[in-house]
């Protein structure tokens, strides 16, 4: 067993996982959390007969070991689905992926973005450089499929606008069809699922939340109420409020990248630089529940349009029956935002449910049984020309003092719950 002193920072998801499995190979760690309770934005939520998670969540897999991990955690609290994934666009509903599914499209629409696609795969032999996100959707699909979604649901989840991102985050999360499955897709209905997560898993009860709780039923040392208010990084320790002081050898930091910055005390002023190059957007998450029974069997649906304020609703019901009361809907709708782009937050509740009942989700006559909301400050780094360099650079200088920044947000990656998971094993395997 190691004496080591290892400080976890952080008992969401990402910090769970690192010390599940320091644990498993018989290595001690201290978690510190700053709320009251673990999980971090991977939590659920209790109001009066439903059950909301901060903001969508899902398992998909890619990799058997965490498809097994969970399966082995949950046991038979887990249900399958086959994605029902769907778009709102031109006043018209149709199958994601937008690419795949044109044929409930206007014709003139349909016309356009087939016609942008052939003409890229006649041209694909003579591609010009990809110098951003914007070259990458018009050298993949064409000019009528980025006209007509790409380019607006893109630059109103991200806040900016693609030709200002790089293309590091994509790691196939957008489906490339072939030119016979777009054809095919604007004739009929397509029946070939793509993506990542055609198929994905939830727990049958209790939410989201469940799955860092079978991670934290069998770790020890998690204290949650615990706020850091500085790391030192010569002392080489920690002071928690009010006056603790918890000394380290290796400190693993799921705290936001950005939030690092206030923390360590005298860090270079080259270094405090390239944390001010760090963007982000946030996310404004407000969850409904409706007395009205939802029959859709939807299981979230994206909006691509500037008239319509949120970028995806989701339906936890359809999640799992027993979020929400017998014949009640339970939703969530999410809003991207950033300094460059703010909203209204007094009046932003009900710019949402007007546009819900703009686009016949919620109707006038609908009783909203709860209200719930979510405003989360750090929803998805922003890869723009700063970002590799500026994310290198830092995560060396913590590197060298010993602190390895981890997850979602300590890592400062698009990830979802398999990565966090996967990157506690190996990261881990690497260091311990």
């Amino acid at each position: 067993m190691s004496n080591r002193r290892i400080i976890i920072l952080g008992a969401g998801l990402s910090g769970l996982s690192v010390a599940w499995h320091l644990q498993g190979k018989g290595t001690n760690c201290q978690i510190f959390e700053k709320e009251s309770e673990i999980g971090g934005l991977c939590r659920s939520k209790k109001v009066n007969g439903f059950t909301f998670d901060y903001d969508g969540h899902s398992l998909h897999f890619r990799d058997s070991y965490t498809f097994n991990l969970i399966k082995s955690l949950l046991g038979s609290n887990l249900l399958e689905h086959q994605r029902s994934a769907w778009i709102y666009s031109h006043g018209k509903y149709s199958h994601y992926p937008f690419q795949a599914n044109l044929y409930s499209l206007p014709h003139p629409i349909i016309k356009e973005c087939l016609l942008g696609f052939t003409q890229v795969f006649r041209d694909m032999h003579s591609k010009k450089k990809v110098n951003n996100f914007l070259d990458w959707i018009n050298q993949t699909f064409g000019e009528g499929i980025a006209k007509h979604f790409m380019i607006p649901y893109n630059t109103k989840f991200w806040t900016v606008s693609p030709q200002e991102l790089t293309c590091e985050w994509l790691n196939g999360l957008i489906p490339i069809p072939s030119l016979n499955q777009i054809i095919e897709g604007a004739v009929k209905e397509n029946e070939k699922q793509f993506g990542y997560n055609s198929r994905f898993w939830y727990p049958k009860r209790g939410g989201i939340i469940q799955v860092p709780l079978a991670f934290a039923s069998s770790i020890k040392n998690v204290h949650t109420n615990c706020q850091i208010t500085e790391i030192n990084l010569k002392r080489k320790e920690i002071k928690i409020v009010p006056n603790n002081i918890e000394k380290f050898d290796y400190l693993i930091s799921t705290v936001p990248l950005p939030e690092l910055s206030y923390l360590i005390k005298e860090m270079p002023e080259g270094i405090s630089i390239l944390f001010k190059n760090l963007r982000w957007n946030s996310i404004f998450n407000l969850n409904l529940g409706i007395e009205e029974k939802d029959y859709s069997k939807r299981h979230w649906i994206y909006f691509p349009q500037k008239e319509i304020c949120f970028f995806r609703v989701g339906f936890f019901n359809n999640f799992s029956p027993e979020l929400s009361p017998v014949n009640s809907t339970s939703l969530y709708t999410e809003v991207a935002y950033s300094k460059d782009k703010p909203i209204d937050k007094d009046e932003i509740v009900l710019h949402i449910k007007e546009d819900l009942k703009k686009i016949g989700i919620i109707s006038s006559e609908d009783k909203i049984l709860v209200q719930d909301i979510n405003d989360i400050k750090y929803g998805y780094p922003i890869y723009d020309r700063n970002y590799q360099y500026a994310r290198r650079k830092i995560l060396e200088y913590l590197k060298k003092n010993n602190i390895i920044s981890c997850g979602r947000y300590g890592s400062w990656r698009y990830m979802s719950i398999e990565d966090c998971i996967l990157e506690g094993k190996e990261l881990v395997e690497q260091f311990f």
